[in-house]
């Protein structure tokens, strides 16, 4: 098992890398809480729930009182009323401030559950299990939030667990496409931070299947490492945990102008980063090889064209709400080199002429 110390401003909290180590959640708990716990609320989703709830009720037994609330799988989820309904829940079993949240299942689960926790009498500790490739990304610096209709984590707070807790043979009940989702989050870590991570990637990983073990650790761990060195710097995205959002500010229009569900997070990403390349190469008059990053993403059967359905003037109008926007100007995060990003101004006559010229990359 692997041990991480992931430090913000405000916090600092373990994460446990493992396989297994599910079932080693209540003797984890046991020696992580400060104080009493009186109840425990599992949230989780109706896909990971028959697969993992009872191994996470079974290794609780210690505790007096674990109930449960299982929503429906898919981004639709992180909705107002899903959240109501929850906190509704809570205070039906007699939560307190006392009481722990768990959250079970992917990012969608582990932002819902979050900001429940954030919220809920002003505050009560929880505990992210990620399940996904792509929560490695989410259940770590303590973004947490619901979407509205205008756009995507629109809703939310800074609000960290008081651990993460891994197991990373979760991952190998994961679908094809969810590998594909998270393991966007994975590359846009390198793109970003780690060209030496990139460079490890492109020689490792050449399909998903190869991902367990002890390169399943070496991945996470290289990965994670690079959310922790941002949130340490900047816990509440003042300033350089912006260039987390690369490939975002496309993505969530994306997402929000298909419907929440219609395409993958990841999925977006990608399309996203692509995007937000070929902008740094017209931006700063340069030569990133999109081609061959193109090509290589297409080995992972990634579909990085702009859906068809999609309206241009429509995605823009969406990427002037992205929160990095200002005064309704788009905000990108660019790269001026692989490893070197900044947030820019992208004028949107530029932008415009860009998303109509991308199918022809």
């Amino acid at each position: 098992m692997e041990t991480m110390l992931i430090e913000t401003s405000t916090k600092q909290y373990p994460l446990y890398i493992g396989e297994n180590i599910r079932f080693e959640i209540g003797t984890l708990l046991g020696t992580l809480l400060k104080t009493q716990v009186t109840s425990i609320l599992i949230i989780t989703d109706e896909k990971v729930a028959p697969l993992y709830l009872e191994d996470i009720k079974n290794s609780l037994s210690a505790f007096n009182k674990v109930f449960e609330y299982i929503i429906p799988s898919g981004e639709a989820s992180k909705s107002f009323q899903m959240f109501y309904d929850i906190q509704g829940f809570a205070l039906e079993k007699g939560l307190d401030r006392r009481s722990l949240i768990i959250a079970l299942g992917g990012g969608v689960v582990g932002d819902l559950a979050g900001f429940v926790a954030a919220t809920f009498m002003r505050g009560i500790p929880f505990v992210q299990v990620p399940t996904t490739l792509l929560a490695h990304d989410s259940s770590v610096g303590g973004k947490v939030a619901i979407n509205h209709p205008l756009g995507k984590n629109m809703i939310g707070a800074f609000y960290q667990p008081e651990a993460v807790i891994y197991d990373t043979k979760t991952l190998q009940s994961l679908p094809e496409h969810e590998w594909r989702s998270g393991f966007a989050e994975v590359l846009k870590h390198g793109f970003i931070w780690d060209e030496q991570f990139l460079l490890w990637l492109k020689e490792n990983i050449h399909s998903f299947s190869q991902i367990k073990g002890p390169l399943a650790e070496e991945l996470l761990v290289r990965s994670i490492s690079v959310k922790k060195a941002v949130v340490k710097e900047d816990e509440t995205e003042k300033g350089i945990r912006a260039f987390l959002n690369f490939g975002h500010t496309l993505a969530h229009a994306i997402e929000t102008k298909l419907g929440y569900g219609k395409i993958t997070h990841g999925e977006a990403v990608v399309i996203g980063m692509v995007f937000a390349l070929k902008v740094s190469e017209d931006h700063y008059k340069i030569d990133l090889n999109v081609p061959s990053i193109i090509n290589w993403f297409k080995k992972y059967k990634y579909d990085v064209s702009l859906p068809s359905e999609l309206v241009v003037s429509e995605l823009i109008e969406t990427m002037k709400k992205d929160k990095k926007s200002e005064e309704g100007i788009v905000r990108m995060v660019l790269l001026n080199e692989i490893g070197k990003v900044e947030v820019v101004s992208v004028s949107e006559d530029r932008l415009k002429i860009l998303l109509s010229d991308f199918d022809t990359l």
